[in-house]
């Protein structure tokens, strides 16, 4: 690990936290993603084998913990103290980030939206009965389709077609939907402006919206830097 060499709380903290990507590590660990394949889906662009040196890290400061599962092979991963307090930390950097950072067009993962949408869906609110929805999105990336399985009161996201009836269509422009997960637009600019649509019987049209629990950011509003007042 790199070190700054002074005993400064802030630099010594830096040098575990400012590790790329240990926040998302201690994040996707926050949203109960305890296994090795759930914490590496919810941070697409990591590789297998820089997880296991950061999840082995983290055990080894403390963070992290780890116990074989119950059934089948491999180990699930939660936060212990430190870790959970670590979380204020990621809660902190988000808030800065929901506040004065816009979300750019390098932003615009679709699949990321998707993810953080299905770890914080209103589980009480989702169908009784197994329900597959098709979401095919457009933008400055190259077309994206995926598929959320909910049944059992479980979800997936699946990125290859699951061979199951599937239920509900949505078409959406990534920005519009990473935005309405986001908090920074509304559904119904959304649905108005033909920018999300969904397609299929009008029950699962109406609940799909009531679905989103939204980021835990969505309450915090962008102030654009570039008209912020100076101070003084």
């Amino acid at each position: 690990m790199r070190t700054y060499g002074q005993y400064c709380p802030i630099a010594r903290g830096a040098e575990i936290f400012a590790e790329r990507w240990t926040p998302l590590i201690v994040r996707n660990l926050y949203l109960g993603c305890g296994g090795f394949s759930e914490i590496l889906e919810g941070a697409p662009g990591l590789s297998r084998t820089l997880l296991s040196q950061r999840l082995k890290q983290l055990e080894r400061l403390g963070i992290v913990e780890s116990a074989p599962k119950s059934a089948g092979r491999g180990r699930r991963y939660e936060l212990t103290p430190a870790g959970h307090d670590l979380f204020k930390v990621c809660v902190s950097l988000g808030e800065w980030g929901a506040r004065w950072l816009e979300i750019a067009p390098e932003n615009l993962d679709p699949f990321v939206a998707l993810w953080s949408m299905c770890n914080t869906l209103q589980r009480d609110r989702l169908p009784n009965r197994r329900v597959v929805v098709r979401f095919d999105f457009t933008g400055p990336r190259t077309p994206d389709r995926y598929w959320l399985l909910i049944e059992g009161g479980d979800t997936e996201i699946c990125r290859t077609y699951l061979g199951l009836d599937e239920d509900l269509f949505v078409t959406a422009e990534a920005e519009a939907f990473v935005k309405w997960h986001a908090g920074q637009l509304s559904w119904a600019a959304a649905i108005r402006d033909s920018r999300i649509q969904l397609n299929g019987p009008s029950a699962l049209v109406r609940a799909f919206p009531t679905w989103n629990a939204r980021s835990m950011f969505a309450g915090i509003k962008p102030v654009s830097v570039t008209t912020a007042s100076p101070a003084g």
